[in-house]
């Protein structure tokens, strides 16, 4: 009864009979579509007799978004432009990250006191310099922009504070920690494969870059 009644409705010509007063069995030889996914207009024009009064203009809403749910039910979940933008904002965000922190842990090494910070510094500056080149490498087979690289500042110079170390240790806690939710929802949720692949793979090392930070923190 619903499709038939959902047949009936979705041009709009004038009802010669109020909608209350139209049964299924005053409507002679109506025909319905084989499967819910048949053109709108296509069932109409079969169906709709020059003159008819049995429309019921009322009820094309719910037809009309009968026919939309089901189109949107048989689209194929995860796809689409609104996929490979995030991936696309991905290589952005870990790109700057990746390029601020080496560059960080390069003019560190230059002040750091503690031994075993200017040893991850230069863990850092190696780690993320590879990583950096192989997200760059991803994003140019893909023809995907890459952020263009700013203009290298002057390394700091003088003597460092006596609190250098931790706050530099303090400051590549929090940005590793980002950086690995960053990292995290990319290899899981990523639309790429292969960029889901570069985030699983590079996400154990800024892991451990994160527990060796948490440990020497003071």
């Amino acid at each position: 009864m619903r499709r038939t009644t959902q047949t009936l409705c979705v041009i709009g010509i004038a009802v010669t009979a109020p909608a209350w007063a139209v049964s299924v069995s005053e409507v002679p030889n109506v025909q319905t579509p084989d499967n819910d996914e048949a053109p709108v207009a296509q069932y109409v024009a079969v169906n709709v007799a020059a003159g008819s009064g049995t429309l019921v203009p009322l009820m094309a809403i719910e037809m009309e978004a009968h026919h939309a749910a089901a189109v949107d039910a048989n689209a194929e979940p995860g796809g689409g432009a609104s996929g490979i933008s995030d991936d696309v904002a991905f290589v952005r965000q870990a790109t700057e990250n990746g390029r601020k922190e080496v560059k960080s842990a390069r003019d560190a090494l230059l002040q750091l006191k503690e031994p075993e910070l200017k040893r991850i510094a230069e863990m850092l500056v190696t780690d993320h310099s590879g990583a950096n080149e192989r997200l760059s490498k991803i994003a140019e087979a893909k023809q995907w922009p890459v952020p263009a690289p700013q203009a290298a500042a002057p390394p700091p110079s003088g003597t460092a504070s006596s609190d250098f170390d931790a706050k530099w240790t303090a400051e590549m806690i929090a940005g590793h920690e980002r950086s690995i939710a960053l990292y995290r929802a990319q290899a899981q949720n990523g639309e790429d494969k292969d960029l889901r692949k570069y985030a699983s793979d590079t996400l154990p090392t800024i892991e451990r870059h994160l527990a060796e930070l948490r440990r020497l923190q003071k």
